[in-house]
């Protein structure tokens, strides 16, 4: 059975594998998600699952997510997700959904928001080459360089690549690894790095290549 949670990204740490090496590896807390909403092939033309993530007070919710909350009859959650699942009969509205839906050696996608870098010149934000600072190379040893064509085409190609904003943009990191599950901290360890600053909320799902 495919699976899905929300969670938040506490931070890095290490573990030690049974070899002794260490394994970095990033925390979430997983859940305790709520199915909010099942959506179904006959009345929305495809199935999926919306799960809620962290309480909320009553009224800090918008009218029409009050209502939406009412007829699921669970509390306000402060995130939403939907998750697209190829088999759904075994989730109902109101069920809770804990860390312990995965286990250790599981591979997973996890999606996230990246920290915002704010505006960043060509080097930073596409890993570019400098100009040698010897003589000659004058004010200009970090900048992007030729913009290419003369008087023909006389405009400079899409996809040219610039000084602009970085990060704050939503990233999938494919085929990472579950380490270690405490389901009564509702905590994952996932080896390697997930997207976001600490406290982001990320989500979790099986991996579509695994």
């Amino acid at each position: 059975m495919q699976k899905g949670i929300i969670g938040k990204k506490l931070g890095m740490t290490q573990l030690f594998d049974e070899s002794g090496k260490v394994v970095p590896v990033t925390v979430i807390e997983a859940g305790p998600c709520t199915v909010v909403q099942k959506k179904t092939v006959e009345s929305d033309g495809y199935q999926a699952v919306q799960l809620g993530f962290g309480d909320i007070a009553a009224r800090k919710v918008t009218k029409p997510a009050k209502g939406h909350f009412d007829k699921a009859d669970v509390a306000p959650k402060k995130t939403l997700r939907e998750f697209r699942l190829a088999d759904i009969s075994g989730l109902n509205v109101g069920d809770i959904l804990k860390a312990d839906v995965f286990a250790a050696g599981d591979r997973i996608d996890v999606v996230g928001v990246s920290k915002g870098k704010g505006y960043a010149g060509t080097i930073k934000r596409w890993n570019g080459h400098r100009l040698r600072e010897s003589h000659g190379t004058g004010p200009v040893s970090r900048h992007a360089g030729s913009m290419g064509p003369c008087s023909t085409p006389s405009r400079v190609f899409k996809g040219k690549k610039l000084p602009g904003h970085l990060g704050a943009e939503r990233v999938t990191i494919q085929n990472l690894t579950v380490v270690k599950v405490d389901a009564e901290n509702n905590l994952i360890a996932i080896k390697g790095a997930v997207p976001g600053p600490k406290g982001a909320v990320v989500c979790i799902s099986d991996s579509v290549k695994a």
